[in-house]
């Protein structure tokens, strides 16, 4: 298996993992919306790892693979859990209360510049170099264009509110980073994810119970529970296997190239299942988001330096 590093051009697996990933994701909004309907915030949160640990835990036990008992792999599972799921996923559903979907998704996609930066600093093989940093910046450009000049109609309106959303970036960019030292301890990404997902549910179930008090809600009906399933088996439990594959091999800064990726599919998504309009916006906001990734890349590059 390679060394991760994020000088060397990702492999095609890898691409095709980080694709995958990011249709993962991208249809967690999808099935969240739906969720959303009957189902409170911290509850469909809760649920959503609560699922994705039962299903991952029982997928080890099927393939007679033990969880750690080691307590420094838990005290790291725990790390990984609050700064992955728990922190990010709480800031930005308190952001959202105050600005649009729209102007979030777009401070989300800060994510990879808060990773470069905090990659290039705290390790020592992931350095910050001009081809990465300027495919960033236009792979960020991209994501802005594709969603659109109307959510910027939000900025300044809830500086909290925003500098919620930026947290959670740069939680996503620290649990990178940190999610790293999984592979120095052995861990498999099947058994990190699952770790992870175990040590969320853990911190969100007590914020259902109290914030929500599910037990006096009215049952959900089944198209929600339907949903849930959905985004705790396919955009949680396969989707962070994946995620600890990429990070095992690639590295921090390529792997947090997901977050342009996820509008592209959330877009396409509701293109093909939903109806929704593809616009002008959204095709030259995907060719940014592309060139983006090919100076990330370098290949290109590399090869029109020697032809």
């Amino acid at each position: 298996m390679p060394q991760p590093s994020s000088t060397r051009p990702m492999t095609t697996t890898e691409w095709a993992l980080l694709l995958a990933l990011s249709l993962l994701w991208g249809g967690s909004f999808f099935f969240n919306d739906i969720a959303l309907r009957s189902v409170p915030v911290f509850t469909v949160v809760t649920a959503r790892v609560v699922i994705a640990a039962i299903l991952l835990t029982a997928l080890l036990r099927a393939r007679g693979t033990p969880l750690p008992h080691d307590r420094h792999i838990w005290l790291a599972f725990m790390g990984m859990g609050l700064l992955n799921n728990a922190v990010p996923f709480t800031l930005i559903v308190w952001g959202q209360q105050h600005i649009a979907s729209g102007l979030a998704s777009i401070l989300n996609a800060a994510t990879p510049l808060f990773t470069v930066v905090l990659a290039h600093v705290l390790t020592a093989d992931e350095r910050m170099t001009r081809d990465r940093l300027a495919g960033v910046l236009i792979g960020f450009a991209g994501v802005a264009l594709m969603i659109g000049p109307a959510a910027l109609n939000d900025m300044g309106t809830s500086v909290a509110a925003q500098t919620m959303c930026l947290a959670a970036a740069l939680s996503y960019g620290f649990a990178g980073i940190f999610g790293r030292r999984f592979r120095a301890m052995g861990v498999a990404p099947m058994t990190t994810a699952t770790g992870q997902v175990i040590a969320s549910s853990c911190v969100m179930l007590p914020f259902a119970l109290i914030i929500d008090r599910p037990w006096t809600l009215p049952a959900p009906d089944t198209v929600s529970i339907a949903a849930l399933i959905c985004v705790a088996a396919l955009s949680t439990a396969l989707a962070y296997v994946i995620y600890f594959r990429i990070l095992a091999t690639a590295g921090a800064t390529n792997l947090v190239l997901v977050t342009f990726l996820i509008p592209v599919s959330a877009i396409v998504l509701g293109t093909v299942f939903l109806g929704e309009s593809l616009l002008p916006r959204h095709l030259a906001g995907m060719a940014l988001i592309g060139a983006g990734l090919a100076a990330i890349d370098g290949r290109i590059a590399t090869r029109i330096s020697r032809s």
